[in-house]
């Protein structure tokens, strides 16, 4: 069941209102918060590992909506369920809003340390290192790859995800945050994922799909003036221009097809966190065919360049060969809703949005081993520790709600 319980935007509308869920949301396994609107699912209808079955189920409207995460690598299962109910609420998520007892404070995971990091600074440089000797290799196809390192962080008491995500909101009211329950490692047991993504893969309102690529970053400085100049010199940096356009031409060629019109601005734009600059480029097109939903949409277009490289196949296989399994840090976090048809037989186009994988963390059932991940794209002009630099960077975000910085 999806309900609307405030008087939402046309976001809930166009999903179809029901009446307004009671009780709490003991059962919630899934939020998705945007700047003005939040998604909470609650309950599990049934649990999908593929995604093409959930896909399907959405388009025979066999169910209302699929939230959860698909993986990076898009040849490993899913975590994606249909649940009970699904609330759409019109406005920011403030943690104090829900029933999740404890869960609804802002304050900073205490008591947590870092314990191991992998690779290790110097292992992480010698891999971008690697990868650039084959990146500056006219005869290997290979244009650009991401390449990623871990941090192991152990709580001395137990976390959740809710936990976490409504200590990142408090960092950054601004930020959108999500939070989603994953298989654990042995039958029953159950993971968390958490973060505060900046980058949209994807979103889908009626028949309007938009993207929000992020590549190009740099640390943001607590010198407004000398911050400035940093913000200048990425939008000047043509490594980090070559890089982003790589992620956009992948994206118009993914979409163009699907799209009646598609809008790619021919330069991109500045956008800031609090702890990065990136390099983003708004693109915005025209659906097709109405019944194509923001699942479809997600699949055609992950893994983007910005978090693998390109070609994707070629970048894929060299970050599993270097890294192993991601899991599903660089993957996609989000929802999407089944088309309905019209009082005039009409199709309307399902909604959703998906986002990717970043600034995040994976809690261990227990909730006391957190992993956390940062990496950069490496093309061939890339510096080691300038690349190494940047991870420390994007680690903040999710240390901070750890209070680890």
């Amino acid at each position: 069941m999806i309900s609307s319980p405030t008087s939402a935007d046309h976001t809930p509308d166009a999903l179809g209102t029901a009446t307004a869920l009671s009780g709490t949301a003991d059962d919630a396994h899934f939020l998705l918060c945007r700047n003005t609107y939040h998604v909470i699912g609650m309950g599990r209808s049934t649990v999908y590992r593929s995604a093409e079955a959930a896909a399907s189920a959405l388009r025979d409207g066999a169910v209302t909506a699929v939230v959860g995460a698909v993986p990076f690598d898009i040849r490993e299962q899913v975590s994606l369920i249909a649940p009970d109910r699904i609330e759409l609420h019109h406005g920011r998520w403030i943690p104090q809003t829900v029933a999740l007892g404890d869960h609804r404070a802002g304050r900073p995971v205490a008591q947590s340390r870092i314990v191991a990091a992998v690779p290790s600074p110097a292992d992480h440089r010698r891999r971008i290192a690697t990868a650039i000797d084959r990146l500056a290799d006219p005869h290997d196809a290979l244009a650009k790859v991401v390449l990623a390192r871990a941090l192991t962080v152990h709580s001395a008491v137990p976390v959740t995800g809710w936990e976490v995500a409504a200590r990142l909101r408090t960092i950054d009211p601004r930020g959108s945050v999500f939070v989603t329950d994953l298989p654990g490692p042995t039958s029953g047991s159950l993971s968390q994922l958490v973060g505060a993504s900046p980058e949209v893969l994807i979103r889908k309102r009626g028949n309007i799909v938009s993207a929000y690529p992020l590549a190009g970053s740099s640390a943001r400085l607590t010198d407004s003036r000398l911050d400035a100049e940093q913000g200048r010199a990425l939008a000047n940096s043509t490594k980090d221009r070559t890089e982003h356009r790589f992620v956009v031409d992948a994206l118009r060629a993914a979409l163009a097809p699907l799209c009646r019109t598609l809008d790619v601005p021919d330069e991109p734009e500045l956008m800031t966190t609090p702890t990065m600059w990136h390099l983003g480029t708004p693109i915005r097109g025209e659906i097709a065919d109405p019944s194509t939903t923001a699942l479809d949409l997600a699949m055609a277009v992950h893994p983007t360049p910005a978090i693998c490289g390109t070609p994707t196949d070629l970048a894929r296989d060299h970050i599993v060969a270097t890294e192993g399994r991601r899991g599903f840090y660089a993957g996609a976090i989000g929802w999407a809703g089944a088309p309905t048809r019209g009082r005039d037989g009409t199709i309307v186009a399902g909604d959703g949005e998906w986002m990717v994988a970043i600034r995040c963390a994976e809690i261990a059932p227990g909730g006391r081993e957190i992993t956390t991940w940062a990496g950069g794209g490496i093309v061939a002009d890339s510096d080691p520790d300038t690349e190494l630099a940047e991870t420390d960077a994007k680690f903040a975000t999710i240390l901070a709600a750890l209070g680890i910085r």
